[in-house]
């Protein structure tokens, strides 16, 4: 983001003309802010379905009473800070610990992957939908 912000806003107030500086100025803001929330909840709910997707599974092969596979499943929202139940005997207990740590680190590989297709998607988007000033300039001398 450090990096595609400065030219962004150069590139968004270069667009229009003095006078609408401050529309601009206060629509670039806006959309970035909105962006922002949008990919936060959005990188969160990914988030939060991956993980709670791979403590299923990985808890499917862990024996465990289902009282204590419902209480772990039942504090998904918790991420890696969920909290073991103390009825499990020490080796599915080890265990367990062992899956929902290697269940954030699915989800959190999932958020990763999932920010740079973005980041991809931005830059192809830029690449095709921005023009250089010069460029356009020359292009419409060229067809008068």
């Amino acid at each position: 983001m450090a990096i595609s912000v400065a030219p962004l806003t150069t590139t968004v107030m270069g667009a229009v003309e003095e006078r609408h500086a401050g529309i601009a100025s206060g629509i670039n803001n806006a959309v970035s802010r909105c962006a922002g929330l949008l990919a936060v909840a959005g990188l969160g709910i990914l988030m939060l379905g991956l993980f709670a997707r791979g403590l299923d599974h990985r808890l499917a092969g862990i024996e465990m009473p289902p009282s204590a596979r419902q209480a772990i499943g039942g504090q998904t929202e918790r991420l890696a800070a969920l909290k073991i139940p103390a009825g499990i005997p020490e080796p599915a207990r080890t265990q367990a610990r062992s899956a929902v740590d290697r269940a954030f680190l699915d989800g959190f590989r999932g958020v990763m992957w999932a920010a740079a297709g973005l980041a991809l998607l931005a830059s192809l988007s830029a690449a095709w939908l921005i023009r250089d000033q010069a460029f356009v300039s020359q292009g419409s001398q060229v067809r008068q």
